[in-house]
């Protein structure tokens, strides 16, 4: 069955007890873009037991192929039934890319399948380009997101990337016009030297943050307490969440569970508002499609002003006590 297999591009997509991950489809909808111009199909990988709903689910999101791998051993995650799961597949079949979410399983099992296979894999990608040769082109942010890397995968095959989650629209479903391909890997308790006994989940506890209509996140440019209060004057003043980069939090001018993007919180509110921070992917990554975004900076070439819907050019310190005092205003009955 694995020799049927016509996909060139392969999405390992996430489940966890039957839910897909937000991330694995958002890079479906990528590879599905990128395989267009080329030819080239797109196969969604899962991995667990019980897998024909989750198969069908996925099917629906345009892609050409479903492979899923279905054994009790791959119901919990298992690094080494995993990569196992996958080898056979993969050398059988071919692919020449195959792409992961970076999430913790991901950033866990791509780096051990592409040893397994010898071939190389770029991490916490930003976004992701074709070749007309079928080249993949990982573009990863350096130096706290002010360079942008675009590397070229080794033409090994399979090229492999894991994907920062939230970087690509989430894809809608749409009519099914592929096929789902179910087998069982050739898997025994000998292929790993530990199981998984239990788990054990509680409800979801997205923080005040991650729920937040709006939020005023703050940067390094805030310059201290004193500039930081005026972050948290402004988000109370819009019935808002505080938010903040890397350096803020580094400062201690913020907790962590503040801080938004690659190592921090996805956010997604209708009303973002970036104070004195200069936008670069690291804290972007974290910010998914605002409804509107408005920067504050006196650098009028920060890079924040390139992904704003209003930009403000000018000394946070004169113009967010304006914006205080006009809300202020305006909802005074």
């Amino acid at each position: 069955m694995d020799a049927t297999i016509e996909s060139k591009i392969w999405v390992i997509v996430e489940q966890r007890r039957g839910r897909l991950t937000e991330v694995g489809l958002e890079i479906v909808g990528r590879a599905i873009d990128l395989a267009g111009p080329v030819g080239w199909k797109v196969a969604a990988v899962v991995l667990g037991h019980g897998l024909e709903e989750t198969a069908r689910e996925v099917l629906a999101y345009g892609v050409d192929e479903v492979l899923a791998l279905d054994h009790p051993l791959l119901t919990d995650y298992c690094n080494q039934a995993y990569v196992a799961a996958l080898e056979a597949p993969i050398r059988s079949a071919r692919p020449e890319v195959i792409l992961l979410g970076a999430t913790a399983r991901g950033t866990d099992l791509g780096p051990r399948l592409a040893a397994r296979l010898r071939t190389g894999l770029s991490a916490h990608c930003v976004d992701l380009e074709l070749t007309p040769g079928g080249g993949l082109l990982a573009v990863v942010p350096g130096w706290g997101g002010t360079v942008m890397a675009r590397i070229s995968c080794p033409r090994a095959c399979p090229q492999m990337a894991t994907v920062m989650p939230g970087v690509f629209p989430m894809p809608s479903p749409s009519e099914s016009r592929g096929r789902v391909l179910v087998t069982q890997p050739d898997l025994s308790p000998a292929d790993v030297t530990y199981r998984v006994v239990e788990v054990e989940t509680g409800p979801p506890e997205p923080s005040d943050l991650e729920a937040a209509r709006v939020v005023v996140a703050g940067g390094w440019g805030v310059g201290g307490p004193d500039g930081w209060r005026l972050v948290e004057e402004l988000a109370d003043a819009l019935h808002g969440a505080v938010g903040a980069t890397r350096p803020a939090v580094d400062e201690s001018w913020a907790d962590e569970g503040q801080m938004i993007g690659t190592s921090g919180r996805r956010v997604k509110p209708k009303l973002y508002i970036g104070v004195a921070l200069s936008g670069h992917a690291h804290h972007l990554v974290g910010l998914k499609n605002p409804d509107l975004a408005v920067a504050v900076n006196q650098d009028p070439g920060a890079p924040i002003f390139n992904q704003c819907d209003i930009g403000l050019v000018g000394d946070f310190r004169e113009i967010v006590p304006a914006l205080i005092e006009a809300i202020k205003a305006y909802s005074t009955p």
